[in-house]
């Protein structure tokens, strides 16, 4: 990647950039919340009428998912929900990365993820109980191969989460930086501002070429991945959470 990409243009030393953008992230979203709570109106406007309508969505996704008492966990899945899109759309621009294209981060908020919808079990239910239905609604000789299987399954579930947004966010990282150095001076435009017969004829419009690719096609579908990429990863994180509570009820 150091060969076709050029380093962020904000870094600090002994700050890793994964980190230093995260607390970016983290700003922006910050000034965000507190521009749109400054002045709460009854009729929202600008800011405070986008957020709503944001944290509306949120809302519509928790009742769909695990109902109308899933409202109590919004302040966590709108928070990753907002992190993961803002780290997403922050690779876009050119000079920053995206947090999400670190698999520190990922597994961070994957981790995040696992031990809450587990403690929201613990919670409702007691450590025991709980565990008793990893065992399943089988015959009592196979609970034991079955309680097994079940913690496989729920331990790959952070890997799966991590990995999945890791590898999306990254592959796009590439891809981009693989078309901004066709492009730039080391590529196409290079060889159309050296003056030979061929950059003129060929670079020139290859350069042009490549740049309405990028506009017109590679960066509304990296937009688009961000959004479904954050989509997925909440829908995920409602699931287990709706899962864990079913349990809980259905006991």
């Amino acid at each position: 990647m150091e060969l076709i990409e050029h380093p962020p243009i904000f870094r600090i030393p002994s700050i890793p950039d994964q980190v230093l953008y995260m607390w970016i992230v983290m700003g922006i979203l910050l000034v965000v919340a507190v521009v749109s709570t400054r002045r709460l109106q009854m009729v929202p406007r600008g800011s405070q009428n986008f957020m709503e309508l944001v944290l509306e969505q949120f809302v519509n996704e928790l009742d769909e998912t695990i109902g109308h008492g899933g409202r109590r966990y919004l302040p966590l899945i709108a928070t990753l929900g907002l992190f993961i899109l803002t780290s997403n759309l922050m690779g876009l621009v050119p000079g920053l990365i995206a947090p999400t294209a670190n698999l520190n981060t990922t597994a961070a908020c994957a981790l995040i993820v696992f031990f809450t919808y587990h403690w929201i079990g613990v919670r409702k239910q007691g450590l025991v109980p709980y565990l008793k239905h990893f065992a399943g609604p089988v015959p009592t000789a196979l609970k034991p191969l079955m309680f097994v299987i079940e913690i496989i399954s729920h331990c790959a579930r952070p890997l799966s989460l991590s990995l999945r947004l890791f590898g999306n966010m990254m592959a796009g990282h590439i891809l981009l930086a693989i078309f901004f150095f066709m492009m730039g001076l080391d590529g196409m435009l290079g060889w159309a501002l050296s003056g030979s017969l061929g950059g003129i004829l060929i670079g020139a419009p290859a350069a042009a070429i490549l740049v309405v690719f990028v506009i017109g096609f590679l960066f509304p579908l990296k937009i688009l991945v961000a959004l479904i990429q954050t989509f997925i990863f909440c829908k995920l994180a409602m699931l287990y959470i709706a899962a864990a509570v079913e349990e809980t009820e259905h006991h």
